[in-house]
């Protein structure tokens, strides 16, 4: 079978976002006078939809919830000087586009965080669509994200590779039946 769709997870697979990810959610907690590790966030939380994320941490107010989530996606562009982009992997999915495949980018990150991130590398238009969390009902570990990106491309799974790096993103993978690599970058 010929593969002819890629879907790519975008943070710490695309773009090596952890760290500005983290830092940033440090400093929004930090206002609210809580207190988590660069490495406690990296360990535990790294993956996570923002919901879960702050709910595992025990904030379950939703307008302190929706305060926080502003206030890292303000304070989020602060720190694009910490972004890095997985240059083999995308130099690999444009020569796939160039051949005529296609890629996109589906992410549980939030669409806004995502397309700044992508303006600031300059690879805003080098891909053929994106779907995030937004777009789905059930969220990875759930493949449905996945399925949607697959049926709006026209494949089917055995014609697909799917690039990820959490275990909650693997997980979605293998549930949607694509054959999928993990990646593994430096946070």
């Amino acid at each position: 079978m010929e593969i002819k769709l890629l879907l790519l997870d975008f943070d710490g697979t695309v773009a090596n976002t952890g760290r500005a990810n983290a830092t940033s959610y440090i400093e929004a907690l930090a206002e609210e006078g809580i207190t988590i590790t660069m490495e406690e966030y990296r360990h535990k939380y790294f993956g996570l939809r923002c919901p879960e994320f702050l709910t595992d941490i025990g904030i379950t107010d939703p307008v302190q919830m929706q305060r926080i989530r502003r206030r890292k996606v303000e304070i989020y562009p602060t720190h694009f000087d910490m972004v890095t982009l997985n240059e083999p992997l995308w130099n690999f999915v444009q020569e796939f586009r160039a051949k005529g495949g296609k890629a996109m980018i589906v992410s549980t990150g939030h669409i806004d965080n995502i397309t700044n991130v992508m303006r600031y590398l300059g690879i805003e238009n080098d891909i053929d669509g994106l779907l995030s969390s937004d777009d789905v009902e059930r969220s990875k570990p759930h493949p449905d994200c996945f399925l949607k990106a697959m049926d709006i491309a026209g494949v089917t799974a055995a014609e697909t590779i799917i690039f990820e790096d959490s275990e909650i993103g693997i997980a979605a993978a293998e549930a949607s039946g694509a054959a999928h690599f993990k990646v593994e970058l430096e946070f």
